[in-house]
């Protein structure tokens, strides 16, 4: 068992605005994410299950044609295969986790 200092983890811009450090197991990815104001994840989806939680700030969050505004410690689950899109109302701080691990984050 590896014990990972967040501080030490490299951070890497996955798309514009969203600056993700990753840790991985063999079934799960946990992702800390900073986002800028502004910055959106495009419509999609995957065959992960996602659990999103806000630390801070305010993120929008569209599931199903459904938006949804989460704040501060506010957690939500995302099914799998379920499209989805969002967007950071403010500076947000987020943390994901993905269920089976995300194999396209594990050389990030």
């Amino acid at each position: 068992m590896k014990i990972n200092k967040l501080n030490k983890i490299l951070e890497n811009e996955i798309i514009p605005g969203f600056l993700g450090k990753f840790v991985h197991g063999k079934k799960m990815s946990l992702a800390f994410w900073n986002v800028k104001k502004n910055s959106t994840v495009p419509l999609h989806n995957h065959p992960h299950e996602q659990c999103l939680y806000v630390k801070r700030g305010v993120f929008e969050l569209t599931i199903e044609s459904k938006k949804k505004v989460l704040k501060e410690n506010e957690v939500i689950i995302i099914p799998s295969n379920v499209n989805h899109s969002g967007k950071a109302l403010t500076e947000c701080e987020l943390i994901d986790v993905f269920t089976p691990a995300r194999e396209e984050y594990q050389n990030k």
